[in-house]
C-alpha cells in the first residue's frame, strides 16, 4: 500500500478532503456535539455524503486548555466509530497520540494513523505504525507537554526551517522503526504552539513543503488565526464564522498541490478543491452536464 492507495480514484485528480469527527467533550469547535457514538457515526456518514474522501476520528481534544483523557476512554470513544464507518466502506483515519488507541483503530478498520505529536508522545507509536502497514501522518508540534496546543514555542527565529528540520527528524524516526517511506505524509502543524505570524509564514512557504518527498496535509480549519481575519475588520468572529477563510486556504492549498486538507465544514472545502482541479485542468475539464 502507498498513500495514494487510500483514495485511488481521487488522489490523481485533486486534493483530498478529510472530514473531522471529534468524539470529544471539549474540542474547540464542536466539543460535545458528537460525543454520543451513534451521533458521531451519523455525522461521519453525513460528511461523506457532503463530499469527504475520508473521515478523521478523534477521541481527545488538543485545544488550548485541554486535558488528556484516559487511554481506555479514548479507545472506547474512537474504536466503535471507526469500525462502523469502515464496515460501510468509508475510508477512516484515526487522530491519536497513543499507540494503544492507534492499534485498536487499525484493528477496527482505520486506514491512516494521524498523530499530531509526530510519534513523540508515545514511545510505542513508531512500532505500531510500522506493524500496522497503513499510511501515517506525522505532524510538527514543538512542545514539552503534549495535550494542550496553547501558547507559542521557540522556533529558533525561523519557523519554516524548524518545521522542515523537525519533520525530517520525525520521518527518520519512523523509517528507522520500520515504516515504509511510501506510507508517510506530513503536516506542518498550523496552530499548534504557533503564533498567527508563524501560521501565515508556514502557509506562504507551503510550496516548499509540497515540493518535498512526502505528501502534505494542511489542517487550518477554524483555527484562531483564520478567525482573526474577521476580527481584524471589527466583525463578529469565531470558529464557525471562519469557514469561508478555511475554504480560501483549502482552495489555495489545492492549487499548490497539497495532498489533503482536514476540515470541519466539508461542502465548502470540497467545492474549493473541485474548483482548483477544474481550474488546473482548463480545457481538459469535463463538466458534469457534458458527460
Amino acid at each position: 500500500m502507498q498513500v495514494a492507495d487510500i483514495c485511488p480514484d481521487a488522489a490523481a485528480k485533486r486534493t483530498l478532503v478529510m472530514g473531522i469527527v471529534n468524539v470529544t467533550e471539549d474540542s474547540f469547535s464542536d466539543g460535545g456535539k458528537w460525543i454520543d457514538i451513534d451521533r458521531a457515526i451519523a455525522h461521519g456518514r453525513e460528511l461523506v455524503a457532503q463530499g469527504a474522501d475520508m473521515i478523521d476520528v478523534g477521541g481527545e481534544s488538543t485545544r488550548p486548555g485541554a486535558t488528556r483523557v484516559e487511554p481506555e476512554m479514548e479507545k472506547q470513544r474512537v474504536a466503535p466509530v471507526v469500525q462502523a464507518l469502515a464496515e460501510e466502506g468509508i475510508v477512516v483515519s484515526v487522530d491519536t497520540m497513543r499507540a494503544s488507541v492507534a492499534e485498536a483503530a487499525v484493528e477496527a478498520g482505520a486506514l491512516l494513523l494521524n498523530d499530531v505529536s509526530g510519534g513523540l508522545a508515545d514511545d510505542n507509536m513508531y512500532s505500531v505504525m510500522a506493524d500496522s502497514k497503513v499510511p501515517v501522518c506525522l505532524m510538527h508540534w514543538r512542545t514539552v507537554r503534549f495535550g494542550d496546543a496553547a501558547g507559542s514555542a521557540d522556533h529558533n527565529g525561523d519557523v519554516v526551517k524548524d518545521v522542515h528540520a523537525t519533520l525530517a527528524r520525525l520521518t527518520d524516526n519512523a523509517i528507522k522503526a520500520g515504516v515504509t517511506p511510501e506510507l508517510i505524509t506530513l503536516d506542518p502543524g498550523l496552530g499548534f504552539a504557533k503564533t498567527p505570524q508563524d501560521n501565515w509564514v508556514l502557509l506562504k512557504a507551503l510550496p516548499e513543503f509540497i515540493a518535498g518527498h512526502y505528501p502534505i496535509l494542511v489542517g487550518a480549519s477554524r483555527k484562531r488565526f483564520l478567525a482573526a481575519i474577521r476580527e481584524d475588520r471589527g466583525m463578529e468572529h469565531g470558529p464557525h464564522l471562519s469557514d469561508p477563510a478555511t475554504a480560501a486556504v483549502t482552495a489555495l492549498s489545492a492549487q499548490l498541490g497539497a495532498w489533503a486538507v482536514r476540515v470541519h465544514d466539508v461542502p465548502v472545502s470540497r467545492d474549493a478543491v473541485d474548483v482548483a482541479a477544474a481550474w488546473a485542468a482548463g480545457p481538459q475539464y469535463i463538466s458534469g452536464s457534458e458527460r
